[in-house]
């Protein structure tokens, strides 16, 4: 790829509102491998919403903000393949949560940054990762995750792919608490009380017949 005198390699996409990380830096992590309890013990990423399965709806948010596609899933592959992106499972067993799932990620990428966002999101916003970028780079942090007022949403987080290793302890010694891993990186947490709403997640049948009619 050519690089320009002035700007970045020719052919690639800047991040919205900071120029220094390109889409094809990012790796997109859709977390759809838990178990869906409190949906009723459905896998949630393929319950219809709006004509498709939730999942879609995630996925075709952040397909525009990221380079590549991943969807974190724990059964039914087949059915998650076929929303068009590589399905990988959870290399630590006993559906251990979404640091398992990030772990997954991490595993499968390689590119330098990975962003995080469950399966139940499809209102997610459209400038997620251009925003955590910004803040990433910043801070200097390891990890940037989204807060609206004073709720942080760990699972919607962009993360250096460096941290691998570092979370494959964590996750050895037992740990499987995102905030408690986050606690011991660098991270910073960035505002997006302008779009609170974008982050609602679906995780009851209420909360789906409420945001299909919303």
């Amino acid at each position: 790829m050519t690089t320009s005198a002035d700007g970045p390699p020719e052919g690639a996409t800047p991040l919205r509102g900071h120029p220094a990380i390109m889409r094809d830096d990012v790796t997109g992590v859709v977390l759809a491998g838990g178990q869906g309890r409190r949906m009723g013990g459905v896998d949630k990423g393929l319950v219809p919403f709006r004509g498709a399965p939730m999942a879609a709806h995630a996925i075709a948010r952040l397909a525009p903000q990221v380079g590549v596609i991943v969807v974190n899933a724990n059964q039914n592959a087949d059915a998650y393949a076929a929303l068009g992106h590589r399905v990988v499972p959870d290399a630590v067993g006993g559906f251990a949560g979404p640091l398992a799932g990030l772990h997954a990620g991490l595993s499968a990428a390689s590119t330098p940054l990975v962003v995080t966002v469950p399966c139940d999101s499809p209102f997610l916003p459209a400038d997620l990762v251009a925003r955590l970028a910004a803040a990433l780079e910043a801070a200097g942090a390891d990890i940037a995750v989204a807060r609206t007022h004073d709720q942080p949403h760990p699972v919607f987080a962009l993360v250096r792919t460096g941290v691998r290793p570092h979370l494959e302890a964590f996750l050895a010694g037992g740990g499987r608490k995102i905030d408690a891993w986050y606690a011991t990186l660098a991270t910073v947490e960035v505002p997006f009380d302008d779009e609170a709403d974008a982050f609602r997640n679906i995780n009851t049948r209420d909360e789906l017949a409420a945001a299909d009619g919303s």
